[in-house]
């Protein structure tokens, strides 16, 4: 099914932003603007929380890969069909496999990309996953079932292996989905959804777990998951006979491909604005950062996908890479912070998961 894409990468657009140095010093008031929010450390140095520390680790995050078989213009990893050369390789997944079994707090293994199913090894590491006794999550981007005959069956695989799928629908209508990730998008995800539910994703009693993710398509917060989760399954189950289980809602931060929509847009001192003025104490003891190793598809380590985005590596000094993981460094460290993580602590807070407060 053809896709239009809506965006192209940075690299390939040769913008400076894919210098992850320089998206940092936008958002310190250093490049491209003038304005300057208080620091984001300072907000919880104020509260006694700095250093944020780690809780226990539960959740291990892998980006499996940044090649994508779409090019959304809101994507904070700037994935896309050009990014061949980012993937993860079969000896740095066995090393993941490896410190998931020898680490017993470790309960659900998330896999993001990119379009993970890209990823040549996505299938066998998905396999030896369902081995274990974990928790495993696939971000689907729905549209990957159905671009190529080769995917067709991965509704089948993930119900066989009972993966829990993670899904991002910017909409229940086609002109705001297809404005955000390109013409043609919504029809793919809706044909994709029909092919999840017929094997059992969604409905009740079948154990198969579906979630959405709604994101905003423009400079504005996220209305409440209890406000748009009812909504989204009433249009979706009247207009298409689809169902799914939970509608996670995240705030997009201003980071890669969303900081140069701001940018472009004129619209990035009113978005921190935004952020900075909906910061909520009560979401900083839930953030995701706090119980979750984030790995890169070289394997670097870093708090969360977010700071990998930004090549914030975790702050170790003998563990920052899977080669050399050692589970105690990690758990005294500090939690790298950046002007960026008001977009977690903004309203009723946002991480993979949804809201957290």
């Amino acid at each position: 099914m053809a896709i239009k894409q809506k965006s192209k990468s940075l690299s390939v657009r040769g913008s400076e932003l894919s210098d992850t140095f320089f998206q940092l010093k936008v958002l310190n008031g250093k490049e491209k603007v003038d304005a300057n929010f208080p620091h984001f450390g300072q907000k919880l140095e104020k509260l006694g929380h700095l250093p944020l520390k780690p809780a226990e680790l539960e959740i291990f995050q892998i980006n499996i890969g940044k090649l994508c078989n779409q090019a959304c213009g809101h994507c904070h990893v700037d994935a896309g069909p050009d990014k061949k050369r980012e993937n993860m390789d079969r000896a740095t997944l066995e090393r993941c496999l490896e410190i998931i079994k020898a680490t017993p707090s470790i309960n659900t293994v998330d896999i993001t990309g990119g379009a993970p199913e890209m990823n040549p090894h996505f299938r066998w590491f998905v396999e030896e996953l369902s081995k274990l006794d974990k928790t495993v999550i696939n971000r689907c981007n729905l549209t990957i079932i159905v671009a190529n005959k080769k995917y067709n069956d991965l509704p089948e695989f993930f119900a066989r292996h009972g993966v829990h799928v993670v899904s991002s629908l910017p909409y229940f209508s086609k002109s705001r989905t297809d404005n955000q990730r390109g013409d043609g998008v919504f029809e793919a995800s809706i044909k994709a959804l029909k092919m999840l539910n017929e094997v059992g994703y969604g409905k009740e009693g079948s154990g198969l777990k579906l979630d959405l993710v709604y994101n905003p398509s423009g400079a504005f917060l996220p209305a409440s998951q209890g406000e748009l989760e009812p909504e989204f399954k009433r249009q979706l189950k009247r207009k298409y006979d689809i169902v799914f289980n939970s509608l996670y809602a995240i705030t997009n931060l201003p980071i890669s491909r969303f900081l140069d929509y701001l940018l472009e847009t004129d619209n990035y001192e009113e978005y921190m604005e935004k952020l900075v003025e909906a910061f909520n104490p009560s979401t900083i003891m839930g953030l995701m950062c706090r119980n979750t190793i984030s790995v890169s598809w070289d394997g670097y380590l870093y708090d969360c996908d977010f700071n990998q985005m930004l090549d914030l590596k975790v702050a170790t000094k003998n563990s920052t890479h899977l080669e050399n993981f050692d589970f105690d460094s990690l758990k005294k460290r500090n939690i790298v912070l950046n002007q960026h993580c008001y977009g977690c602590t903004a309203g009723a807070g946002s991480s993979c998961g949804g809201e957290i407060a």
